[in-house]
């Protein structure tokens, strides 16, 4: 039987109470973003949840459930529903918000072939990024154009790679463990390999500070996380006001 989370999204879905419920399922897997949200400003905001719910639909569909066949019914839809939105066209409720936005959502699209792979368990983390860099690429490319970075800040490739990080970390909100690599299974021994890995993962964060304040403020809750007992729960509200805080400044 299919996780229902996992199902291909209904191509007649419209209108704004759908989207909401979009929107709402990522916030209810970052409740920190009510405080931190704040700190993004009002012309952006919108954008910003739309953009990080898409990436977690696309995450989801490549990384979700215990049988792969469902998600990649649903990437080959998403594929075809991206490569819709430069033509104009959209049926996911999240192009309310996204597709009038001049972004390479073909090269987005065409990206989604590289996820399947890094559903497999990866040899070492070095291993475990390379599979997601591809995706990580054309994700950056799409913040560049949806939150117009300006001025000092991340190069280009550094972008990708706190994008990169970033999809690691999303996959410690699924419950299975065939996202640590096999080197860090192997060093935990009988400890816990998951927590062993967020410690690795926070140490090997990288250092740049991206251009744009959102992925800022996620790559700042998400290092937070990291060093808490467990990735998958909220911050407390006063560590997550700093922390954005401290991040929406760059």
């Amino acid at each position: 039987m299919s996780d229902p989370d996992l199902e291909v999204p209904d191509a007649r879905a419209d209108g704004t109470g759908t989207l909401q419920a979009f929107l709402d399922k990522w916030q209810a897997r970052w409740p920190e973003w009510s405080v931190a949200g704040v700190f993004v400003p009002d012309a952006v905001r919108a954008r910003a949840v739309a953009w990080a719910s898409l990436l977690q639909e696309l995450s989801d569909a490549a990384w979700g459930g215990s049988d792969p066949r469902p998600g990649l019914a649903k990437l080959a839809w998403w594929q075809e529903e991206l490569r819709g939105w430069e033509r104009g066209v959209r049926r996911h409720p999240l192009g309310i918000e996204l597709q009038r936005l001049p972004a390479p959502w073909g090269g987005l699209a065409g990206a989604l072939d590289s996820l399947p792979a890094s559903r497999e368990r990866a040899g070492d983390p070095g291993e475990a990024v390379e599979l997601v860099r591809p995706f990580a690429h054309a994700a950056a490319a799409v913040e560049a154009a949806l939150f117009d970075g300006r001025g000092e800040g991340a190069s280009g490739e550094e972008e990708a790679e706190l994008v990169a990080a970033w999809l690691l970390f999303s996959r410690f909100s699924h419950d299975q463990d065939a996202h640590v690599p096999l080197s860090v299974m192997a060093a935990a021994g009988d400890g816990d390999a998951t927590l062993a890995w967020a410690a690795e993962l926070r140490r090997r964060w990288p250092d740049a500070v991206s251009r744009h304040r959102p992925r800022r403020i996620w790559t700042a809750l998400a290092r937070g996380r990291l060093g808490a007992r467990d990735p998958r729960r909220p911050a407390s509200g006063w560590s997550t006001l700093w922390r954005a805080w401290r991040a929406a400044r760059g």
